[in-house]
């Protein structure tokens, strides 16, 4: 049975609390866009995709509950929320794209008097209800094309691959990216064994992304995220598979702190390097890595774990993120259209919009 991060019916929204796991399996409820806000800030939902699921979810919840005079004014609100969403962890994409997608969707809806308040309302309900069984069939189709590129392209069956940060059902509305392509060769008899990094300081990888394996039965181990060059070199590895936050025009992906020397390495062991993300992810108005803002988080983070402290009372560099040159994406990036090149990926993704 795959896990469910994310549960929803209309005006009722409940999350895993990804904080507590692997120790924890606890649900909590989301009541508006500033619960939204706050899980997302604090990662007690993560990932890409979730975090746009979530932020747009619980803005559904609070638009349920709440009464509105007229569509001028329903449509400040809901500008007003989005925007106080996506500010929660901007380097992400995704939430900022499904953002500007309602506020066309609204916007369109305030241009006339064809549309009574609540009808309006209603219809934005709907289409952010959408997003969860839509997220579920892009990355079913995402997991497919990527499992049987690399199969056609770089290896036979069965394949042992490499994966950094967390990537599925926990990361998005219940199947995964980078996880989707792995859970795709599990269900097809076509994978080998897995190997998930640890992903220092927060531990995704070990809590999470272990936690997933073993849920769905898969051959795995956990490495230490020093020990990924180490793991190229001995353990026969087939590919390196790993999600994104942003993919810029030019075919940069921001991902993961980390992601950019397993990359550096891959790269030098000729190992086919995979970034898996929906179009979503993809960010045409940011030309390069170089302009993505990239998230600072706490040093707490890095000098303890779970209140525990594991280090001296040092200053602390903790960025949430890194950026992969498209050079270094020597696979080809993962979509649910297919997979495609980095320095082709802009012109792909705008002729499927």
């Amino acid at each position: 049975m795959t896990l469910q991060a994310i549960r929803y019916s209309r005006g009722c929204l409940e999350i895993l609390d990804q904080l507590l796991l692997p120790d924890e399996t606890k649900y909590f409820s989301l009541h508006d866009t500033k619960d939204g806000w706050s899980a997302i800030k604090k990662m007690q939902v993560r990932g890409a995709p979730a975090i746009a699921i979530v932020g747009c979810l619980s803005l559904a919840v609070e638009l349920t509950n709440s009464d509105v005079e007229s569509v001028s004014s329903l449509k400040e609100l809901i500008e007003n929320k989005l925007d106080y969403l996506v500010s929660a962890r901007p380097t992400a994409s995704n939430m900022a794209e499904a953002a500007s997608r309602i506020k066309a969707v609204i916007r369109q809806l305030a241009k006339g008097d064809d549309y009574k308040a609540e009808d309006a309302k209603l219809m934005i309900i709907k289409e952010l209800e959408g997003m969860l069984e839509e997220d579920i069939n892009i990355n079913k189709n995402l997991g497919k094309y990527g499992a049987e590129h690399l199969l056609g392209t770089y290896a036979k069956p069965p394949v042992n691959i490499i994966t950094h940060c967390n990537t599925g059902s926990l990361a998005t509305a219940g199947y995964g990216t980078a996880l989707g392509v792995i859970r795709y060769l599990q269900e097809n008899e076509k994978l080998g064994h897995v190997y998930c990094t640890e992903t220092r300081p927060y531990n995704q990888g070990a809590r999470l992304t272990a936690y997933e394996l073993l849920h769905e039965n898969i051959d795995a181990s956990l490495i230490c995220d020093s020990a990924a060059a180490a793991c190229m070199k001995e353990k026969n590895i087939h590919a390196v598979i790993v999600g994104a936050d942003r993919v810029t025009a030019n075919g940069d992906a921001a991902n993961k702190i980390g992601t950019c020397q397993i990359a550096i390495a891959a790269k030098y062991y000729n190992i086919p390097f995979y970034v898996a993300c929906p179009r979503s992810t993809f960010d045409p108005s940011t030309q390069s890595g170089e302009d993505i803002i990239i998230e600072q988080r706490p040093h707490a983070e890095m000098t303890s774990i779970k209140g525990i402290k594991i280090a001296a009372d040092i200053n602390c560099w903790n960025p949430a993120f890194d950026v992969t040159p498209a050079e270094l994406i020597t696979g080809g990036i993962i979509t649910e259209y297919g997979v495609f090149k980095p320095h082709e990926v802009k012109q792909r993704l705008q002729d499927k919009a």
